[in-house]
């Protein structure tokens, strides 16, 4: 399963909406996502599932690339 995981880089300060980042990777579970994203000091906002349509339009953007961790 492919997952979007939105998030701030830095774990301490507060999010900013503007700053919010985007990645994609490959796993399991959510809890998965979360366990992979551990020793990075990422501020997780929310992990999403990305199938069907949504993923098809996803692919379409110049930014996606999904991670190997």
């Amino acid at each position: 399963m492919i997952f979007k995981v939105y998030f701030q880089e830095n774990k301490n300060e507060v999010p900013i909406r503007e700053n919010t980042q985007s990645i994609y990777l490959e796993a399991n579970s959510v809890e998965e996502v979360r366990k992979k994203l551990s020793d990075t000091n990422y501020n997780i906002e929310f992990v999403q599932e990305i199938t069907g349509k949504f993923l098809e339009y996803e692919k379409q953007s110049n930014s996606f690339e999904v991670e190997k961790r």
